[in-house]
């Protein structure tokens, strides 16, 4: 995949407290809020967050059983690609830090990645590794 594509699957996910995801996604892994549409009572209608070029979207779960675009939370995973070993490091050092809550520690993995996995305080999954599933085959 050439350098100039663009990111055309953005994952979406839903919190029952999504200020603090935010603030977790900021703490932990350096997102950065390209764009935030807070709601009443301290809801999020809608939030996106950067990652080296690329989004995520997230917003409250309403629990409203009418509400199509309410997905369901708790239940994601999202993958994020590293740009070197020692970032992964580097983050992986912040979870543990911040007392995050890891899935899979630290590893070199089978597949050539240097990776982790932690659930954010809901329970969705969140991988970083240097595994670049758009990179160019050799």
């Amino acid at each position: 995949m050439s350098e100039a594509s663009r990111q055309t699957v953005i994952p979406s996910l839903r919190y029952d407290d999504a200020p603090a995801a935010i603030a977790w996604l900021r703490d932990i892994f350096g997102m950065t809020e390209h764009f935030v549409a807070p709601g009443e009572d301290g809801r999020i209608d809608h939030a996106q967050l950067e990652w080296r070029g690329s989004l995520v979207m997230l917003g409250s779960a309403s629990h409203d059983p009418e509400a199509w675009y309410d997905l369901s939370y708790r239940h994601g995973s999202v993958n994020l690609t590293a740009e070197s070993a020692a970032q992964v490091n580097e983050v992986y050092a912040r979870a543990q830090a911040a007392g995050a809550t890891v899935m899979q520690p630290l590893e070199d993995t089978g597949y050539g990645s240097h990776a982790f996995t932690l659930a954010d305080p809901e329970g969705n999954l969140w991988y970083l590794g240097t595994y670049d599933a758009l990179a160019d085959a050799p």
